[in-house]
């Protein structure tokens, strides 16, 4: 997920403390948190008539057995530079196994991420965005090295999610260029396990919810478009008609999905729990 703005530091709380992988000075004003899009782009119409499209959306069939596989040490191994997985790449659609060993391979990984996510001007990616299907997340709502907090989240799981519901026009790193309007709860509760594999829950709500959800359906197999009433996906169809062609022109296979056949549906309201 990368956006442009300003953003007030005080919604990062103390409460992050127990998830990080390194933290760095926090200005005691400001925060910026990426270069993607506008500072316009944070701001999203409220006075849309359809309803979100949020926790029901369905996961793929590689998701609907009922264990996790566990990812073994080889599927954490890395080789720098990581480059971002774009849509149609049937990656972002894949099973993404639980991690259960937290040793150098990770903490490699993890350096490769963040790496990436600056170099790109993200504020959040996910294990699946860089072609490893393991769930594992990263953020930084600052989108700068070395200001803000860096955020790692490994293996969550949605605990509570509140009942109002906000809209962001939300872009993503898999969706170079493509920004759309999302509803989303404003906060959740999840639990997940750090860097060493400490299990701990923690609340989120303003951006850092935002960003955790974003990346959480990364790692369900859940794409931002998956979210968007048929309103919003209208506005970035050809956009994404674009994007396939993009992969059947450099990979010479068949786009493995067509936005095209997405059929027209109510938008369902919620927020699902893994």
């Amino acid at each position: 997920m990368a956006c442009a703005t300003w953003f007030n530091s005080s919604s990062l709380t103390h409460t992050f403390l127990p998830v990080l992988y390194r933290q760095t000075a926090v200005s005691t004003t400001f925060l910026r948190f990426s270069r993607i899009c506008s500072t316009s782009r944070f701001f999203s119409s409220m006075n849309r008539t359809s309803s979100p499209v949020l926790g029901h959306v369905k996961r793929r069939d590689a998701f609907l057995s009922k264990e996790d596989q566990v990812a073994s040490p080889a599927d954490l191994r890395c080789e720098p530079p990581l480059k971002i997985v774009e849509y149609p790449d049937p990656i972002l659609r894949a099973r993404n196994k639980k991690i259960d060993t937290f040793d150098e391979n990770l903490k490699k990984l993890v350096d490769e991420m963040f790496d990436v996510m600056y170099k790109t001007d993200g504020i959040g990616l996910s294990a699946p965005q860089v072609g490893i299907n393991v769930q594992l997340m990263v953020f930084n709502p600052a989108g700068e090295r070395g200001e803000g907090e860096e955020i790692v989240l490994i293996n969550p799981k949605v605990n509570k999610y509140s009942k109002k519901i906000v809209p962001f026009n939300e872009g993503c790193l898999s969706f170079p260029g493509i920004y759309a309007d999302v509803l989303r709860p404003e906060s959740v509760k999840i639990d997940a396990r750090d860097i060493n594999g400490t299990r701990f829950s923690v609340s989120l709500s303003a951006l850092p919810a935002r960003v955790f959800q974003h990346e959480f359906d990364h790692l369900q197999g859940i794409l931002f478009f998956d979210r968007m009433t048929d309103e919003v996906l209208d506005s970035i169809r050809e956009q994404l008609e674009a994007l396939e062609k993009k992969y059947e022109d450099k990979t010479g296979l068949p786009r493995p999905e067509r936005i095209e056949a997405r059929k027209r549906r109510k938008a369902a309201v919620g927020f699902g729990k893994s």
